[in-house]
């Protein structure tokens, strides 16, 4: 009994002093929907990482168009597009160079995302957190998914 006790005393000791970490592989990014507009661009909160708070936000906004091509976006409030525009989850290996080249720096990727929708207020009250190695942001985007969508149906990679 008093083997029971001590294992669980150090269980929950080597748990509260962070010897036991959930390391995550998959580099998630958080997309929250807030709202659509009438042209059929939806506005997204996005957060982004970079070296600087430019290559940050640059991130956030790729962030923002692979969410709507690749991964759909499901939190935020509701009547948003939470489908994806491409269903197959094999279309970014299978056209890799394609977007490659479309999410480079400075890429085609930034024809459909802006930032129409941001307020000086929410400029300066940015979520903006800052480490040694690198810098997050959180921008509020507007993303042009009738746009975005029209581009891929000529590049042939949806119908």
């Amino acid at each position: 009994m008093k083997i029971i006790c001590l294992y669980i005393v150090i269980c929950i000791s080597c748990s509260s002093c962070g010897l036991f970490r959930n390391v995550s592989l998959d580099t998630e990014y958080q997309v929250e929907c807030l709202g659509l507009e009438l042209d059929g661009s939806q506005t997204l909160k996005v957060m982004g990482n970079g070296r600087n708070r430019f290559d940050a936000i640059e991130q956030a906004k790729k962030n923002a168009v692979h969410a709507t091509i690749f991964k759909g976006v499901n939190f935020g409030r509701e009547g948003c597009y939470n489908q994806p525009l491409i269903t197959n989850p094999n279309s970014r290996e299978l056209n890799s160079q394609y977007f490659d080249d479309f999410f480079a720096d400075n890429g085609p990727y930034s024809n459909f995302v802006n930032y129409e929708d941001e307020r000086i207020g929410s400029k300066i009250l940015r979520d903006f957190k800052f480490s040694r190695r690198s810098v997050t942001n959180s921008v509020v985007v507007r993303v042009s998914r009738n746009k975005l969508k029209k581009k891929l149906i000529e590049d042939r990679l949806i119908r």
